[in-house]
């Protein structure tokens, strides 16, 4: 008996299945190239129609970080091929690529890899800034317009933007408190969102480094930063930070005044435009003011100043103790007493300060 012929149908169709997938495959393969041409390609076609861009490169920046802002700026079309470039070394592979700080001009003719070579060519930041603990805005912004960075009048105007405020989630209506005294380095030339982004940047690292700050809410955060700009300027010595961070817990947690003459110096010298006093006078305790927190029995509206690491740390955790009073009774040495009655508290007739900061 003859056998008869096999079926060709599922062969047909295996050969069907295989070609699309070839297909498909050399589809992809087409649109990945055609995808690479166009991110290493320039966003404009020519000078006269490109888009320039000054681009501030700090110490520390990522090449991430780099590479989304020129992607922000219209500088270059994909971040992600010029992080990919950086981490693989497509363009060079016998050196790694070295992200330097600087500053650099750039515009949006420029294809990849001339971006690619020139973020390598920086210099060094030259403008060294030191901001000591405890200054206010105006005094720091004395400070970088000396430095010659920006107009005084910009950074104080700059320190009240908004955007800035719901970028880092602070819930403030400036900036005050949040610029970190540290020593930094900075370029000719950085606009002053750049120059505020490293105070803030900074900020963000130390306090993140704060076990108790870590996670909580804006508007608690921002209620241990007021604390701890008025604890700054009340502590002379790092030790007693700690304590005189629990008396103004204490008198907050049993809804008593801080009777702070730290909240009447910056009443004086910020929104009166007085000179620093050397003695607050009773006078002064009668001023209205929502920052006057000998009136008050609350926290005022917003930090005094910018608190260092000894501060921040000392109001974001105040130890548990029975004091509710302190005095300055040694000034040369910036010590203090403190008392859990009033019996025990000797007030003096006009109350010492803590010496301007410069």
């Amino acid at each position: 008996m003859e056998k008869k012929a096999r079926p060709k149908k599922k062969k047909h169709v295996f050969l069907t299945i295989l070609l699309i997938l070839l297909f498909l495959i050399l589809l992809a393969g087409l649109a990945g190239v055609l995808a690479i041409r166009y991110a290493l390609s320039p966003v404009s076609e020519s000078k006269e129609t490109a888009t320039a861009y000054e681009f501030h490169v700090p110490n520390g920046m990522t090449v991430m970080e780099a590479a989304t802002r020129l992607e922000e700026e219209g500088i270059l079309r994909s971040r992600y091929f010029l992080y990919a470039a950086a981490r693989y070394r497509i363009f060079h592979r016998e050196k790694p690529f070295n992200l330097k700080s600087g500053a650099y001009k750039l515009d949006s003719s420029m294809p990849l890899v001339e971006i690619y070579d020139l973020l390598q060519t920086g210099s060094p930041e030259n403008i060294k800034v030191v901001i000591p603990e405890g200054l206010t805005i105006t005094k720091t912004a004395a400070i970088i317009a000396a430095a010659g960075l920006c107009d005084e009048a910009e950074f104080i105007e700059a320190c009240r933007s908004e955007e800035l405020m719901r970028t880092y989630g602070f819930a403030s209506s400036t900036l005050e408190g949040y610029l970190f005294p540290d020593t930094y380095f900075f370029t000719e030339g950085m606009d002053v969102q750049s120059i505020l982004k490293k105070f803030l940047d900074n900020f963000v690292e130390k306090a993140g480094d704060i076990p108790s700050l870590d996670g909580i809410t804006p508007e608690k955060l921002n209620e241990r930063v007021i604390l701890a700009s008025i604890v700054e300027r009340e502590y002379q010595v790092a030790d007693e930070a700690p304590l005189i961070a629990s008396v103004f817990q204490n008198r907050i947690d049993d809804g008593i005044g801080l009777y702070s003459c730290a909240t009447i110096e910056y009443i004086l010298t910020e929104i009166e435009g007085k000179p620093h006093p050397d003695r607050i006078t009773y006078e002064d305790l009668k001023i209205d003011s929502p920052y006057n927190t000998y009136k008050w029995a609350s926290l005022p509206p917003t930090p005094i100043c910018s608190p260092g690491l000894v501060a921040l740390k000392a109001a974001a955790n105040p130890p548990k103790t029975d004091y509710y009073y302190f005095v300055l009774t040694n000034p040369a040495e910036g010590s203090h007493t403190f008392s859990k009655s009033f019996k025990g508290h000797i007030e003096a007739e006009s109350l010492y300060t803590k010496p301007r900061k410069k």
